[in-house]
């Protein structure tokens, strides 16, 4: 499409985020000298001397880089506390990344906050709202936000939710008073309303029921394919990567650790072993995690 935008709709270059904690590690390190015994450890609220040690710097982003492609679905999956969501974070412009440089359409993301933020959307699994107002309300108010009428947001934003199986009875109750499953489509049809050409969706459809995962996924497909849309997934559901992405990029520790179509990854796992290789698979051989992880996410 000759709309003056590159081919490149994203590009991250040697990206690292560190949160820091000494405070928090100072603390409890002070609490255990205080009461502490001759030497031993003495565990305070659930916390000894190993748990402080471990609370220093946590490096949750680390020399990361991606290029991505537009029109591309791109996969980004990890155990929870690889990084996942720092990552979508920082592309967003709402954490700024300690080292590298990360470039939407040609715009830097610190630089060029403004121009970046009239280009993407993101649907995150922990979305907010005005709980007391109405679906529609919610769209509506977002839709002002990016320069659209009421007048002119309505009907689209009608026409997002109907497809995405929100029934009409719905438009106009609380927000507080919907399913989460039905929140979380909230959430990406406000996302959807403004027309994004880069869509960030951290774990978009977490929550939802097999047919709501199956509606949200065919509106993924069909928003790339219908409005030249390049899109940036993160989730735990290895066979919604499968199905939709393009290329997948495996987290671990913060690190990229491979990255490639999924079936060539699927090829190398197998090996030429014959036996048949699922992305779970993959998943498992190259973080050695279960995908439902219990940890605290971190990143």
């Amino acid at each position: 499409m000759n709309d003056g935008y590159p081919d490149i709709a994203l590009s991250i270059r040697n990206v690292s985020k560190v949160f820091r904690k000494e405070r928090q590690q100072a603390r409890w390190l002070t609490l255990w000298r205080r009461n502490g015994s001759h030497g031993q450890d003495v565990a305070l609220n659930g916390h000894g001397t190993e748990k402080a040690a471990q609370n220093g710097p946590v490096i949750a982003v680390d020399d990361v880089s991606l290029t991505i492609r537009r029109g591309e679905i791109f996969g980004v999956l990890g155990p929870n506390g690889s990084g996942k969501s720092t990552l979508i974070r920082c592309i967003s412009t709402l954490l700024v990344p300690d080292t590298g440089d990360i470039e939407v359409f040609g715009l830097d993301v610190q630089r060029d906050e403004m121009a970046v933020k009239r280009l993407i959307n993101r649907v995150s699994v922990e979305a907010s709202f005005f709980k007391k107002l109405s679906p529609l309300e919610n769209l509506l108010y977002a839709a002002r936000l990016y320069g659209l009428s009421p007048r002119q947001a309505d009907p689209e934003a009608r026409r997002i939710l109907r497809r995405l199986g929100l029934p009409d009875r719905a438009y106009r109750q609380p927000v507080e008073d919907l399913s989460r499953g039905q929140q979380q489509k909230i959430a990406i049809a406000r996302a959807l309303l403004t027309s994004p050409i880069l869509l960030l969706l951290d774990e978009p459809t977490t929550g939802l029921d097999p047919r709501s995962k199956r509606e949200v996924q065919s509106f993924v497909e069909e928003l790339r394919e219908q409005h030249d849309a390049t899109i940036l997934l993160t989730t735990h559901d290895m066979h919604e990567a499968d199905a939709l992405c393009d290329q997948v990029a495996i987290l671990h520790d913060g690190k990229v650790v491979a990255m490639d179509t999924p079936e060539a990854l699927k090829a190398e796992v197998a090996n030429g072993s014959g036996r048949t290789v699922t992305l779970e698979d993959v998943f498992m051989a190259l973080t050695g995690k279960e995908l439902r992880n219990v940890e605290l996410e971190i990143a």
